[in-house]
């Protein structure tokens, strides 16, 4: 918890500007705004940058500009440019055997395919393995990697596996000999303004989990973007190498028989994705996207929870390009129309305006409700029901009202652990998360006369959600509930029958 209540220190060293200053319509941004909005994605950040000047920048309540915010597999991007340099540094080599790093890991009898990898393979994501070894394994994670038999010849095609990009953050930390983050830190990041209080995250071994584990803010990832799209370059300081810089963003495997939607289809470089109208994508699930465009000189940053939203990402992904990319040709070609100021507020004014009143939609805004005097409210409205047996040990619950209108809390027993999950009807109410300590935004709404539906967004080390559907009949309860987040939060996919007390 209180590493997401403390506040970031952040240098602003990009300078910012209204959009048309940089060729971009205020009205495009505010029709991308909204067409993201249509989407029901829960956003939680947006930012634009071009011609390396901050152009638009909005956080999505309860979401704030100065919090961190798990960024995934950004960190794989991090890990490659580390390998940049120590290879400029002469400290190793791309095409070095990786088993010459891990003497300590290695199985007693390797597999020709394991003892054939380089640096390079890791880095291209043309491992010898189909799939994140330690997700099946009991093995400690760099051990899963080299003592997983493996599917198929390294340096061949290209499988996503996290397990590659954890092994290089580990390579990383033992020829730099300090952690990775720490290392980039000191060479690159602190020099463009990056959040001191950024880190990564450890795995259950002690180990920074270098595939997916950093901790940052959005507009971290903005400085990032900006650095790579200037090939490595900061205000004529070279600060990663230019040549190495070029071949990561650029296409060296495709992609195509892999990536989930259209955007990650489009081939992948040293830890780096390459996406439509010839840009690179620094790409993390759940949508932490940074999309790097060197033909607009443009970065568009996006957080936000796709997860269990079939192509999420491609909304993400064409909310932009439809919207952004045209309306900039149509500017640069001056047939864009500019508007005149109505009612004495400028397209800019009105751009700030939804800047400023962003928040994640209350699920009342995004799906059909019921009056709640139409509904049961006022008869469950506090009622405890005690459940019947089950897997997670949920002994008891109850819905409570508030007598406002506009807010609640479903308190509930787990497995002798006392929780309450609070929610607003009009907007998100915020808390943490009972046992985990997870800091939450939920809401709640009656979605017929008997029913009422809860969702709970994660914003914290962890990004996902909880939705819990309430149905109720004479004196009894079934509750259903479902997590959408990749490695716990597990008690909360079930269903529960109640009955009043």
């Amino acid at each position: 918890m209180m590493d997401y209540l403390r506040i970031v220190t952040q240098k602003i060293t990009i300078l910012t500007a209204p959009p048309s200053e940089a060729g971009v319509p205020e009205e495009a941004v505010c029709e991308f705004l909204s067409r993201l909005q249509r989407t029901g994605i829960p956003m939680h950040a947006v930012l634009l940058a071009r011609h390396g000047k901050l152009i638009a920048e909005g956080y999505y309540a309860p979401f704030e500009r100065n919090r961190l915010h798990r960024m995934f597999s950004v960190t794989k991007s991090l890990n490659a440019l580390a390998i940049g340099l120590l290879e400029a540094d002469g400290k190793l080599s791309l095409d070095d055997p990786i088993i010459n790093y891990f003497p300590d890991k290695l199985p007693d009898n390797i597999h020709p395919f394991v003892a054939s990898m380089t640096i390079r393979n890791l880095l291209m994501m043309r491992t010898c393995h189909a799939s994140t070894t330690y997700k099946s394994s009991s093995l400690e994670w760099v051990e899963s990697f080299f003592k997983t038999p493996p599917s198929h010849k390294p340096g061949t095609v290209f499988h996503y596996d996290t397990s590659a990009a954890h092994t290089l953050c580990i390579l990383v930390e033992r020829v730099a000999g300090i952690p990775m983050l720490d290392f980039l830190k000191e060479r690159v990041l602190n020099k463009i303004g990056w959040s001191a209080e950024s880190y990564i995250i450890s795995n259950p071994y002690g180990d920074a989990q270098g595939g997916s584990g950093l901790m940052c803010t959005a507009y971290d990832l903005l400085l990032l973007g900006q650095l790579l799209l200037q090939r490595g370059n900061w205000n004529g300081e070279q600060l990663l190498p230019k040549a190495f810089v070029e071949a990561a963003t650029s296409k060296l495997s495709p992609t195509i028989m892999t990536g989930p939607v259209l955007s990650e289809m489009q081939g992948y470089g040293y830890q780096i994705w390459r996406g439509e109208h010839n840009n690179f994508v620094l790409y993390d699930m759940g949508g932490q996207l940074v999309i790097c465009l060197p033909d607009y000189d443009m970065v568009c940053v996006t957080c936000a929870d796709t997860q269990g939203m079939g192509g999420g990402n491609q909304f993400i992904y064409n909310s932009f390009y439809e919207t952004i990319l045209p309306a900039i040709d149509a500017y640069a070609s001056g047939i864009y129309p500019i508007p005149l100021a109505e009612g004495g507020i400028t397209a800019y004014d009105r751009l700030q305006n939804q800047l400023n009143n962003l928040q994640i939609s209350p699920v009342s805004n995004i799906t059909e409700h019921i009056n709640p005097a139409l509904t049961c409210q006022t008869k469950i409205n506090g009622k405890c029901f005690c459940f019947a047996e089950n897997p997670h040990d949920y002994i008891w619950g109850a819905l409570h009202f508030i007598e406002d209108g506009n807010s609640g809390y479903f308190e509930y027993s787990y497995a002798g652990n006392e929780c309450r999950i609070a929610f607003g009807t009009d907007q998100l109410q915020t808390g943490f998360l009972a046992v985990h300590d997870l800091f939450y935004g939920a809401s709640g709404t009656w979605t017929a006369p008997n029913t009422f539906y809860l969702k709970c967004h994660i914003i914290d080390t962890s990004v996902g959600s909880i939705s819990v559907e309430f149905v109720f009949e004479e004196d009894d309860v079934t509750i259903f509930m479902k997590k959408v987040e990749e490695t716990f939060l597990n008690e909360y996919n079930c269903h529960l029958y109640g009955k009043a007390l």
